[in-house]
Protein backbone atom coordinates (compact mmCIF):
# COMPACT_ATOMS: atom_id res chain seq x y z
CA UNK A 1 0.00 0.00 0.00
CA UNK A 2 1.29 3.47 -0.91
CA UNK A 3 1.75 6.11 1.77
CA UNK A 4 -0.73 8.97 1.80
CA UNK A 5 1.68 11.58 0.48
CA UNK A 6 2.52 9.46 -2.56
CA UNK A 7 -1.16 8.80 -3.23
CA UNK A 8 -1.88 12.54 -3.12
CA UNK A 9 1.04 13.22 -5.44
CA UNK A 10 -0.31 10.72 -7.99
CA UNK A 11 -3.84 12.06 -7.59
CA UNK A 12 -2.73 15.67 -8.20
CA UNK A 13 -0.95 14.68 -11.40
CA UNK A 14 -3.96 12.66 -12.63
CA UNK A 15 -6.33 15.51 -11.81
CA UNK A 16 -4.17 17.97 -13.73
CA UNK A 17 -3.71 15.80 -16.85
CA UNK A 18 -7.25 14.32 -16.80
CA UNK A 19 -5.63 11.15 -18.13
CA UNK A 20 -4.27 8.23 -16.08
CA UNK A 21 -1.89 7.11 -18.86
CA UNK A 22 -0.37 10.58 -19.27
CA UNK A 23 -0.04 10.94 -15.50
CA UNK A 24 1.78 7.61 -15.40
CA UNK A 25 4.25 8.81 -18.07
CA UNK A 26 4.97 12.04 -16.18
CA UNK A 27 5.53 10.16 -12.92
CA UNK A 28 7.51 7.31 -14.46
CA UNK A 29 5.14 4.60 -13.23
CA UNK A 30 2.65 2.26 -14.89
CA UNK A 31 -0.99 3.24 -15.62
CA UNK A 32 -2.03 0.36 -13.37
CA UNK A 33 -0.09 1.96 -10.48
CA UNK A 34 -2.00 5.22 -11.03
CA UNK A 35 -5.31 3.35 -11.02
CA UNK A 36 -4.43 1.49 -7.79
CA UNK A 37 -3.37 4.72 -6.07
CA UNK A 38 -6.62 6.47 -7.00
CA UNK A 39 -8.66 3.47 -5.86
CA UNK A 40 -6.83 3.36 -2.51
CA UNK A 41 -7.36 7.08 -2.00
CA UNK A 42 -11.07 6.83 -2.86
CA UNK A 43 -11.41 3.92 -0.46
CA UNK A 44 -9.76 5.83 2.40
CA UNK A 45 -11.74 9.03 1.79
CA UNK A 46 -15.04 7.33 1.02
CA UNK A 47 -15.53 9.63 -1.99
CA UNK A 48 -15.47 9.09 -5.73
CA UNK A 49 -12.73 11.31 -7.16
CA UNK A 50 -13.05 10.57 -10.90
CA UNK A 51 -15.85 9.69 -13.30
CA UNK A 52 -14.09 7.39 -15.73
CA UNK A 53 -15.00 5.05 -18.55
CA UNK A 54 -13.25 3.71 -21.62
CA UNK A 55 -13.50 7.06 -23.43
CA UNK A 56 -12.85 9.77 -20.82
CA UNK A 57 -11.79 10.61 -17.29
CA UNK A 58 -13.38 13.53 -15.49
CA UNK A 59 -12.69 14.85 -11.97
CA UNK A 60 -15.71 14.89 -9.66
CA UNK A 61 -16.61 17.89 -7.53
CA UNK A 62 -15.16 16.13 -4.51
CA UNK A 63 -12.03 15.47 -6.54
CA UNK A 64 -11.74 19.16 -7.53
CA UNK A 65 -11.99 20.25 -3.89
CA UNK A 66 -9.41 17.68 -2.82
CA UNK A 67 -7.07 18.59 -5.68
CA UNK A 68 -7.06 22.27 -4.66
CA UNK A 69 -6.10 21.38 -1.09
CA UNK A 70 -3.72 18.56 -2.00
CA UNK A 71 -1.64 20.68 -4.39
CA UNK A 72 -0.87 23.15 -1.62
CA UNK A 73 0.02 20.38 0.82
CA UNK A 74 2.24 18.45 -1.60
CA UNK A 75 4.00 21.60 -2.80
CA UNK A 76 4.57 22.70 0.81
CA UNK A 77 6.16 19.39 1.76
CA UNK A 78 8.28 19.34 -1.40
CA UNK A 79 9.51 22.86 -0.63
CA UNK A 80 10.73 21.72 2.80
CA UNK A 81 12.91 19.05 1.23
CA UNK A 82 14.14 21.43 -1.48
CA UNK A 83 15.20 23.83 1.27
CA UNK A 84 17.24 21.06 2.94
CA UNK A 85 18.80 20.06 -0.39
CA UNK A 86 19.61 23.66 -1.30
CA UNK A 87 21.34 24.25 2.05
CA UNK A 88 24.23 22.05 0.88
CA UNK A 89 25.09 24.65 -1.76
CA UNK A 90 24.31 27.74 0.33
CA UNK A 91 26.96 29.68 2.29
CA UNK A 92 27.90 28.23 5.70
CA UNK A 93 26.32 30.67 8.14
CA UNK A 94 24.45 30.91 11.40
CA UNK A 95 24.92 30.75 15.17
CA UNK A 96 27.15 28.13 16.86
CA UNK A 97 27.52 27.77 20.65
CA UNK A 98 30.83 26.34 21.88
CA UNK A 99 32.38 25.44 25.21
CA UNK A 100 36.00 24.86 26.20
CA UNK A 101 38.36 25.25 29.17
CA UNK A 102 39.06 28.93 29.73
CA UNK A 103 42.72 28.82 28.71
CA UNK A 104 42.03 26.92 25.48
CA UNK A 105 39.13 29.19 24.65
CA UNK A 106 40.99 32.45 25.18
CA UNK A 107 44.04 31.38 23.21
CA UNK A 108 43.84 28.56 20.69
CA UNK A 109 40.07 28.40 20.13
CA UNK A 110 39.43 32.07 19.37
CA UNK A 111 42.36 32.16 16.92
CA UNK A 112 41.04 29.07 15.17
CA UNK A 113 37.52 30.50 14.92
CA UNK A 114 38.84 33.82 13.62
CA UNK A 115 40.56 32.05 10.71
CA UNK A 116 37.45 29.99 9.99
CA UNK A 117 35.27 33.11 9.91
CA UNK A 118 37.52 34.60 7.25
CA UNK A 119 36.31 31.77 4.99
CA UNK A 120 32.69 31.87 6.22
CA UNK A 121 31.86 35.43 7.35
CA UNK A 122 28.24 34.45 7.98
CA UNK A 123 29.20 32.35 11.02
CA UNK A 124 28.53 33.74 14.51
CA UNK A 125 30.01 32.20 17.65
CA UNK A 126 28.99 32.16 21.31
CA UNK A 127 31.64 30.90 23.73
CA UNK A 128 31.01 29.39 27.17
CA UNK A 129 34.45 29.12 28.77
CA UNK A 130 34.86 27.29 32.07
CA UNK A 131 37.30 24.79 33.50
CA UNK A 132 34.60 22.62 35.05
CA UNK A 133 32.49 20.32 32.89
CA UNK A 134 29.70 22.21 31.10
CA UNK A 135 26.10 21.01 31.15
CA UNK A 136 25.73 20.91 27.38
CA UNK A 137 21.96 20.32 27.52
CA UNK A 138 21.16 23.28 29.78
CA UNK A 139 23.60 25.53 27.93
CA UNK A 140 22.42 24.25 24.51
CA UNK A 141 26.01 23.65 23.42
CA UNK A 142 26.64 22.67 19.80
CA UNK A 143 30.37 21.84 19.96
CA UNK A 144 32.82 21.44 22.84
CA UNK A 145 36.51 20.90 23.53
CA UNK A 146 37.49 18.97 26.63
CA UNK A 147 40.55 17.28 28.08
CA UNK A 148 39.96 14.11 30.03
CA UNK A 149 37.12 11.62 29.98
CA UNK A 150 34.00 12.24 27.89
CA UNK A 151 31.43 10.53 30.10
CA UNK A 152 28.37 10.71 27.86
CA UNK A 153 28.56 7.91 25.27
CA UNK A 154 25.86 9.63 23.20
CA UNK A 155 28.29 12.36 22.16
CA UNK A 156 30.22 12.26 18.90
CA UNK A 157 33.81 12.78 20.09
CA UNK A 158 37.15 12.79 18.26
CA UNK A 159 40.43 12.64 20.16
CA UNK A 160 42.64 15.23 18.50
CA UNK A 161 45.64 15.56 20.82
CA UNK A 162 47.15 14.65 24.17
CA UNK A 163 47.47 17.00 27.14
CA UNK A 164 50.53 16.55 29.32
CA UNK A 165 50.73 17.88 32.87
CA UNK A 166 53.77 19.75 34.17
CA UNK A 167 54.86 20.55 37.72
CA UNK A 168 56.37 24.00 37.48
CA UNK A 169 57.75 26.94 39.41
CA UNK A 170 59.18 30.34 38.58
CA UNK A 171 62.97 30.71 38.31
CA UNK A 172 62.88 33.18 41.22
CA UNK A 173 61.14 30.68 43.51
CA UNK A 174 63.54 27.89 42.53
CA UNK A 175 66.45 30.18 43.36
CA UNK A 176 65.03 30.58 46.86
CA UNK A 177 63.97 26.98 47.57
CA UNK A 178 66.12 24.92 45.25
CA UNK A 179 64.65 22.35 42.88
CA UNK A 180 62.91 19.49 44.76
CA UNK A 181 64.32 16.05 44.04
CA UNK A 182 61.50 13.99 45.55
CA UNK A 183 57.74 14.28 45.96
CA UNK A 184 58.18 14.72 49.72
CA UNK A 185 60.47 17.69 49.13
CA UNK A 186 57.92 19.20 46.73
CA UNK A 187 55.07 18.74 49.22
CA UNK A 188 57.07 20.66 51.80
CA UNK A 189 57.17 23.73 49.53
CA UNK A 190 54.44 26.36 49.01
CA UNK A 191 52.02 25.42 46.25
CA UNK A 192 49.19 27.13 44.39
CA UNK A 193 46.08 25.37 43.19
CA UNK A 194 42.63 25.62 41.62
CA UNK A 195 39.43 24.90 43.50
CA UNK A 196 37.21 22.00 42.46
CA UNK A 197 33.75 23.62 42.33
CA UNK A 198 32.06 20.28 42.99
CA UNK A 199 33.88 19.57 46.26
CA UNK A 200 35.10 22.97 47.40
CA UNK A 201 38.58 21.49 47.82
CA UNK A 202 41.74 22.00 45.75
CA UNK A 203 42.01 19.94 42.60
CA UNK A 204 44.28 16.95 43.21
CA UNK A 205 47.74 16.76 41.69
CA UNK A 206 48.22 13.70 39.50
CA UNK A 207 51.32 11.51 39.29
CA UNK A 208 52.57 8.34 37.66
CA UNK A 209 50.68 5.09 38.37
CA UNK A 210 47.47 7.00 39.14
CA UNK A 211 48.81 8.44 42.40
CA UNK A 212 47.18 11.67 43.61
CA UNK A 213 47.85 14.36 46.20
CA UNK A 214 45.47 17.08 47.41
CA UNK A 215 47.33 20.14 48.78
CA UNK A 216 46.12 20.91 52.29
CA UNK A 217 47.06 24.57 52.68
CA UNK A 218 47.92 26.11 49.32
CA UNK A 219 49.51 29.54 49.35
CA UNK A 220 46.84 30.59 46.85
CA UNK A 221 43.60 28.86 45.86
CA UNK A 222 41.94 30.28 42.74
CA UNK A 223 38.84 29.48 40.74
CA UNK A 224 40.66 29.06 37.41
CA UNK A 225 43.83 27.51 36.09
CA UNK A 226 44.70 30.92 34.60
CA UNK A 227 44.83 32.34 38.14
CA UNK A 228 46.91 29.37 39.28
CA UNK A 229 49.36 30.01 36.44
CA UNK A 230 49.57 33.72 37.30
CA UNK A 231 50.33 32.82 40.90
CA UNK A 232 53.11 30.45 39.82
CA UNK A 233 54.59 33.12 37.54
CA UNK A 234 54.56 35.56 40.47
CA UNK A 235 56.56 33.08 42.57
CA UNK A 236 53.80 32.32 45.09
CA UNK A 237 54.31 28.59 44.85
CA UNK A 238 54.74 25.44 42.78
CA UNK A 239 51.87 24.48 40.47
CA UNK A 240 50.73 21.59 38.32
CA UNK A 241 49.45 22.91 35.01
CA UNK A 242 48.14 21.34 31.80
CA UNK A 243 50.36 21.69 28.77
CA UNK A 244 48.16 24.17 26.95
CA UNK A 245 48.88 26.63 29.79
CA UNK A 246 52.40 25.62 30.82
CA UNK A 247 54.12 25.07 27.45
CA UNK A 248 54.28 28.73 26.30
CA UNK A 249 55.87 29.73 29.64
CA UNK A 250 58.27 26.78 29.60
CA UNK A 251 59.41 27.84 26.12
CA UNK A 252 59.87 31.43 27.28
CA UNK A 253 61.71 30.37 30.44
CA UNK A 254 59.26 32.15 32.75
CA UNK A 255 58.41 28.77 34.30
CA UNK A 256 60.65 25.74 34.87
CA UNK A 257 59.59 22.09 35.09
CA UNK A 258 60.41 20.01 38.17
CA UNK A 259 60.21 16.27 38.80
CA UNK A 260 59.32 15.32 35.19
CA UNK A 261 59.70 11.61 36.02
CA UNK A 262 56.64 11.84 38.29
CA UNK A 263 54.35 13.41 35.66
CA UNK A 264 51.13 11.47 34.99
CA UNK A 265 50.15 9.91 31.70
CA UNK A 266 48.75 12.46 29.25
CA UNK A 267 45.00 13.03 29.04
CA UNK A 268 43.07 12.94 25.79
CA UNK A 269 41.92 16.22 24.26
CA UNK A 270 38.66 15.75 22.35
CA UNK A 271 36.42 17.81 20.12
CA UNK A 272 32.83 16.68 20.62
CA UNK A 273 29.26 17.47 19.69
CA UNK A 274 26.14 16.26 21.52
CA UNK A 275 24.07 15.95 18.32
CA UNK A 276 24.67 12.79 16.30
CA UNK A 277 22.42 13.55 13.34
CA UNK A 278 21.25 15.41 11.44
CA UNK A 279 24.07 17.94 11.59
CA UNK A 280 23.49 21.39 10.05
CA UNK A 281 26.19 22.58 7.61
CA UNK A 282 27.38 25.33 9.99
CA UNK A 283 28.01 22.84 12.80
CA UNK A 284 29.67 20.33 10.47
CA UNK A 285 31.99 23.05 9.14
CA UNK A 286 33.02 24.25 12.62
CA UNK A 287 33.44 20.70 13.99
CA UNK A 288 35.61 19.53 11.10
CA UNK A 289 37.68 22.72 11.21
CA UNK A 290 38.43 22.36 14.94
CA UNK A 291 39.32 18.68 14.52
CA UNK A 292 41.88 19.62 11.86
CA UNK A 293 43.33 22.55 13.82
CA UNK A 294 43.69 20.82 17.17
CA UNK A 295 45.13 17.70 15.52
CA UNK A 296 47.98 19.87 14.22
CA UNK A 297 50.89 19.91 16.74
CA UNK A 298 52.16 23.17 15.24
CA UNK A 299 48.85 24.78 16.22
CA UNK A 300 48.31 22.95 19.52
CA UNK A 301 51.68 21.68 20.80
CA UNK A 302 51.91 18.79 23.24
CA UNK A 303 55.48 19.40 24.41
CA UNK A 304 57.77 22.39 25.06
Amino acid sequence: MLNRLEMLRIFCCAAETRNFREAAQQLGISPQAVTRAIQQLESQLGELLFHRNTRQCRVTRSGERLAAQARLSVEGIDSLFRLAEDSATQPVEGHVRLTAPEAIGQASLVHSLARLRQQHPGLRFELHLEDDETNVVDEQIDIGIRHGLIRDSRFVARQVAEVRFFMVASPALLQQTGSPQTLAELQAQPVVSTIDQRTGRPWPWFFRQDAQWIPREPALLGNSTQAECAAALAGLGFAQLPGFIAIPHLRQGTLCEVLPALAPMPWALSVYRPQRSPVPPRMRAVYDWLVRDFSNPDFFPASP
